[in-house]
Formats: structure tokens, C-alpha cells, sequence
């Protein structure tokens, strides 16, 4: 299409154009596009369309251009490139909340991971977890005793530790710590929103009084 284009407007879109300026209900942006295709029509200069409607020489020829092209369809809005995906926050939430699979050799997303995984970026990931308040890499611990004489034997072990015998040894023995439990008395409780993933953990506790040496 060469640079200078010729417009002619038919009775009907004039009709349509001149509504668009009238109307207080229609976008400035759409009622300048309107304005420009009816002075084109009417025979006024690029330059002179330019000083009234105070779009530019290119905003001006582009806009005659697409009329000429499309018609009235022609000066509706299209969809900017580079507009943002829109982004499934469900699904992403969905995601967190299971297991990571065996292929990645890790039992708790990252946000890099995950977002790899999804094709997401990874920021989008970090701002869904703050919304939906997930915190994967958190773990808290729990424990509940079935046993009934609980109390009973805390105050005995907490009692030797206050107040041992004279000469007395006491001796202590507990679980590493960091060694991961592969048998839980309890189901792991898994990552929910604004709640982090929740484990039991299990202490086998043994006293030994020696005898008091003379």
C-alpha cells in the first residue's frame, strides 16, 4: 500500500464515525481514530490532521492505512504483544501441594523447580506461594503418646536430671540428631495453604542409676 492513501468513507460508516464523537460513552482513543478517517475523507492534509488532533504524522497515516484496509473493524483495539500470561494460580497451587516426582531426586519443590516444571517463571511461583501462604521448605514436628504412664516417667527422668542421687551416673540415650526417621507412629501431614508440611518425631529415652559408691 503506498504512503499516501485515499480514504473514502461510504454514507453508512460516516454515520457510524460521526455516532463515535457524539457519544459519551466511547473511548477518546477509538473517537480520535473516528475523527481522523473523517478529515482524511474530507480532504484534509496529513499535516493539518495532525495539528488537530494532536496524534503524529505515523499515528495519523497508520490509522488511514487500517481504515482503508479493514473498514470500521480496522480502528478496534487488537492485543498489545508482549501482554503477561494469564497464569492458573490454582493449578500452580494444586502443584505445590503434591510430591515432587522420583525423576528430580528431591522431596520438596523449590520455586525454581517448580516453575521449571510448569514452564512459569520462577517469580510467578514465589508471589502465588506468598498469596496462597505455602511455604514448601518448611517442616514443623508433632507428637502425640498413647502411652498412659507418660507423666509418670517424665517426672522420673526429669527428676534425675534436677535432683540425681549423690554419686550417682545418670546416662542418657537419644536419637541422632538429622537422622532421618524412616518409620513415623504418625502419617506425615502434608503442606497445605498457610499451613506447612507437619512430622511426628519419635525419642526411645533410657535411664540408668548406678548404684551409690561408697
Amino acid at each position: 500500500m503506498p504512503l499516501t492513501v485515499t480514504v473514502d468513507v461510504p454514507a453508512a460508516d460516516r454515520e457510524v464515525l460521526e455516532s463515535w464523537l457524539r457519544s459519551s460513552s466511547v473511548s477518546a482513543g477509538l473517537a480520535r481514530r473516528g475523527r481522523i478517517v473523517l478529515l482524511a475523507a474530507d480532504g484534509v492534509a496529513v499535516k493539518d490532521i495532525v495539528t488537530l488532533v494532536g496524534a503524529s504524522k505515523a499515528t495519523v497515516i497508520g490509522w488511514k492505512k487500517r481504515y482503508a484496509a479493514e473498514g470500521i473493524a480496522g480502528l478496534a483495539d487488537r492485543p498489545k504483544a508482549g501482554r503477561p500470561p494469564v497464569i492458573d494460580e490454582v493449578a500452580v497451587v494444586l502443584a505445590t501441594l503434591e510430591p515432587p516426582p522420583e525423576r528430580l531426586g528431591v522431596t520438596h519443590w523449590s520455586s525454581r523447580l517448580l516453575g521449571a516444571e510448569l514452564g512459569i517463571s520462577h517469580v510467578w511461583i514465589g508471589k502465588i506461594w506468598r498469596r496462597w501462604g505455602l511455604q514448601p521448605w518448611k517442616s514443623e514436628t508433632f507428637k502425640f503418646s498413647t502411652d498412659p504412664e507418660l507423666e509418670a516417667k517424665v517426672r522420673d527422668i526429669v527428676g534425675l536430671y534436677l535432683n540425681p542421687p549423690d554419686k550417682a551416673v545418670v546416662l542418657c540415650v537419644d536419637e541422632k540428631s538429622q537422622v532421618q526417621a524412616l518409620d513415623r507412629t504418625a502419617p506425615i501431614l502434608p503442606i497445605m495453604p498457610g499451613i506447612p508440611e507437619k512430622r511426628t518425631h519419635d525419642y526411645v529415652t533410657t535411664s540408668v542409676t548406678a548404684p551409690p559408691r561408697c
